[in-house]
Order: C-alpha cells, then structure tokens, then sequence
C-alpha cells in the first residue's frame, strides 16, 4: 500500500508538472522548451554561433516593431531565475537601461562569477559603489589632460612601433595578423593611460608579457564561469582543479604586477588614472584601500583593451570588402590634411593624427559607428531583474530572472534600421547635407557604447583612438586578405575575430590624390 501511495504521489506530481509546462511552453516565443532541460538543447546545438542564433529567434517572432523579443528557458523551467528574456527592442531596452534602471542591475550571479577579477570595479558593481566610481570617474574622463595623455601614448604606440612592424611586412610581402597587432597596441596604450606604464606589448620582437597573458588566461577563466550552473564553479574552485586553478595563478601575477604599479604611482604620482584615483575617496569618505584600487584600474583596462582593438579589426575587415568606402575614407583624411599639413603627402604619412584633426573626421566616424552597429564589441549584456516587472512590448519578467539585450540582433532588423540593414553603408550617420555626424533620433537603437546611466564613459576617447589608428593605417597601407583565410566570429563576451585577421599590407600612392585634391581646390 505504502509503494503506491508513493507511486500515486510520484505520477500526481509528474502529471502536474507536465500539465503546468504544456501551459507555460505555449506562452513563451522563442526556441522550443523541453521538459526538465528547457532550450539547453538549441542552446547548446548553436553554442559557436550563439549571437545569429539569438538574431535568429528575435526575428522569428515575427520581426514586427512591437514585438522583438524571446525567452530561453535553462534546464529545471520551473525556477524563475531559469528564465532568459531576450530582447533587441529598443523601447525594452530604454525601459531596462534607463526607465527601470534599479530595476535592472548586474545581479548577484554576474557579480559572482566576475568577482575575483574585477571585485567590486564599476564594471561589477551596483548601487553607492558603482555609482561613487562613477562619479569620480566622470570628472576625470572630461578633463583635457587626460585627452592629451590619451593622444600622447597612441601617437608614440603608431609611430614607434606599430609603423615599424607593419612597414617591415609590406616591404617583405608577409602577412600580418592585424587583430593581434591591434590587441597589443590598445593593451599598451591603455595600461599607459591607467598606470603610466607601458608594457610594450606591441614591438616588433612581438614579445609575451606576463601581466598580458596573466590577464588573458584570468578573463577566460572568468567567462567560463557564466557557462555552467554556479554550484560547479565553485566546486572547483574549493578543489583547486581545472579553470578555477588557473584562475587563481594568473590572479597572482595581476596582482602582483598592479602592486607594484600602485607603489610607483604613490613615490611618483603622475597624469594617469591611477594617480588620479589614489587621491579621490569611497562612500564614506576614507582613501581607496589597495586591494580596491587594484581591481578599479583593472576594470579600464579590460574595458579599453578588447573593445577597441575588436572593433578596428571588424572595420578593416569591412572596408577592405567594400573599397568605395575605402576611397571616401582616404580623400577625407587627405582633405583634411592637406588643409593642416600642406599640399606634400609626404607630411600627411611623416605623424600620426593629432587628436584635433582626427576630430575633423566625419565619415570615418560614421565608418565605424556603422562598423559598430553590425559588429558590436559586446554582442550581448545582461540584467539581473529585481521585481517583477512588465517590458514596453508586454512581457512579463519575473523577479529572479535575466533580461538579455542582444546589441548584436539589434543592428540586423529590417524594422529597426530599414531593408538595408545588413549592408555596410556609413552615409546612414550622416546629415542629409553630408557634413555632421548624426546618430539615430532614437538613442536606444545604438547601445554599443551602453546607454542610459551606464553609458561608456570613454566613449569619445575610444571613438579619438580607433580614428587615429584606422588613419595611420589605411592612410600609408592598402591592404587586402591572405587569400584563404577565414574571418569568423569567436564565441565569447568579446567579439573576437576566432583565427584573427590576416593580411597582406602594401604602400598606398598618394601623390596622384594629392594633385586631384590641389587641382579641385
């Protein structure tokens, strides 16, 4: 009798579930919901192209303006916290960035996974302490000095190195991987910028650097963790064994290597951020402690590495498939100056861009903001949600739950950004005269650079650097793929190019453009 009470109660139960899933199962849009394991099996059958993947269920909701978003279930869909809405909706995407800020922060998992590596930094933190280092930040990524800093380290990276590097290989017809290049040139200039040291990265004996590859091996352990459930990583972390015990050797080497950036910058204060923060003070008015401090410089340099040097190496790669964009690109920055420089090329390719005159270059800048809105540099992000809540479109997202908004599906709806959307067409930024750049009415169909309270802070700064650095490059190279290499997407935070970007450089010819320019004047 008692085998069939359990047995009746074991059926009673599956039944419920059953029935209380065929419900929910037609009330969610999005890839198919199994029992017990939700979407894990699509999700894992499209893990290396996760990012068309989510494009892919966004549109076939039906691609209308009022409904663009999606829910992955997690294995076990009875848990709230099991849900995923995702959305590339821009009213939903404004509500969550802006409207219901509070509503929406990074969440207790994201802070976890993340917290061993960037701490409670402004990347990682909520509340007073994020919003603290945000001031303080604020007032410093506004003042001149620091643009000049900013101008000063990538003029001597280009001039110094990155010219000699590339110079080299154009004379010897080798190829370079460019990303990688540019991976080492922003390292460098943004550890500069953070420290006032440079680790030199980017030289032509393209050398390791510890601190480099200590933080490379540090973030990728760190992702893994947002892979698997939290239980996991953590058992392995008690254990010593696997990512988490690399994690814990490259920590050591970071740590080590800021310490003694934190101790020059005390006997030596200079115009870097970390002098800078060495004088501000937390909450409660005391000095950052070190351990605070290191995680806050760690904070922008993984946010001023990867983010640029990705979006550069995904504009080379589209101007390069797109050579009249490459011609307007090279007679704007020779427009500008011949006007600044003389009528000589010759003076043109002798510096790299000032600031000021990168300033000047307008459909570059649309160049890559378009570059942006197709390749975002963070594809996807991710929102802890507090209350329960409604979304603009009508969707509900329970308190426990994660609302993914996806920049990268963004940038490919028709509904969003017309029937062109998938081509690469810079004018999009222009004025309809063609002489002012000018972003979209509505802010929040844009977020590479986040938007709302958390908008990128080095948005202007990033926009100066890649403009230096895609001048300095194209305005001497023409370059063109290693025929056979295959440019795809690597499955991370980041997007990544998977096998990098190889090309083949060769000096581009000036004087003919040089007398076009003069005789049209």
């Amino acid at each position: 009798m008692e085998t069939l009470h359990i047995l009746f109660s074991v059926v009673a139960a599956v039944s419920a579930y059953l029935l209380w899933f065929s419900f929910l199962a037609r009330t969610l849009t999005g890839p198919k919901v199994w029992p017990l394991v939700g979407s894990l099996p699509a999700l894992f059958a499209n893990r290396w192209r996760i990012h068309d993947w989510m494009a892919g269920n966004l549109r076939a909701t039906g691609g209308s303006a009022t409904y663009q978003t999606c829910t992955i279930a997690l294995p076990f869909v009875a848990r709230r916290e099991g849900f995923y809405t995702v959305t590339c909706h821009p009213k939903n995407i404004e509500h969550v960035l802006r409207t219901r800020f509070d509503n929406y922060p990074k969440g207790p998992e994201w802070q976890a996974a993340f917290h061993d590596l960037l701490g409670q930094g402004i990347f990682n933190s909520d509340g007073d302490t994020w919003l603290i280092q945000r001031k303080t930040a604020a007032l410093e990524f506004t003042t001149r000095t620091l643009r000049q800093a900013m101008a000063r380290w990538v003029s001597r990276t280009i001039k110094s190195r990155l010219w000699t590097i590339l110079d080299k290989a154009a004379r010897g017809k080798t190829s370079v991987d460019l990303q990688d290049l540019l991976l080492r040139l922003t390292f460098d200039n943004i550890c500069g910028l953070t420290f006032g040291k440079d680790p030199e990265t980017l030289s032509p004996a393209m050398p390791e650097n510890h601190f480099a590859m200590a933080f490379d091996t540090a973030t990728e352990a760190t992702l893994q963790r947002l892979l698997y459930p939290s239980f996991l990583w953590r058992l392995k972390k008690i254990f010593g064994v696997g990512s988490e015990k690399r994690l814990k050797r490259s920590l050591e080497v970071v740590e080590n290597y800021m310490n003694d950036a934190i101790d020059a910058r005390k006997e030596a204060p200079s115009d870097d951020l970390l002098s800078r923060f060495l004088k501000k003070r937390d909450v409660d008015g005391n000095l950052f402690p070190i351990s605070v401090l290191q995680r806050i410089a760690l904070n922008f340099v993984l946010a001023g590495r990867d983010t640029s040097s990705v979006a550069l190496s995904w504009f080379f790669w589209l101007v390069m498939n797109n050579p009249d964009v490459e011609e307007k690109i090279i007679r704007e920055i020779s427009t500008v100056l011949r006007e600044t420089r003389g009528d000589d090329p010759a003076k043109w390719v002798e510096d790299p861009l000032s600031f000021d005159e990168a300033d000047r270059l307008i459909y570059l800048k649309s160049a890559l903001a378009e570059t942006l809105r197709l390749y975002p540099s963070v594809p996807e992000d991710f929102k802890y949600v507090v209350s329960d809540d409604v979304l603009p479109d009508g969707t509900f997202v329970p308190a426990g739950s994660t609302v993914t908004y996806s920049i990268y599906s963004i940038g490919r709806m028709k509904t969003i950004w017309g029937e062109d959307c998938m081509e690469f067409k810079p004018e999009r930024w222009l004025s309809p005269e063609g002489v002012r750049f000018e972003p979209p009415k509505d802010s929040y169909k844009f977020v590479a650079f986040n938007a709302g309270p958390r908008t990128c802070l080095g948005k202007d700064l990033a926009y100066l650097q890649m403009k230096s650095v895609a001048s300095a490059v194209l305005l001497r190279y023409a370059l063109s793929p290693v025929p056979g290499h295959r440019v795809e997407q690597k499955m991370s935070l980041t997007m990544f190019m998977k096998d990098g970007l190889r090309v083949y450089l060769r000096p581009r010819a000036l004087v003919g453009l040089a007398q076009k320019l003069a005789a049209s004047a």
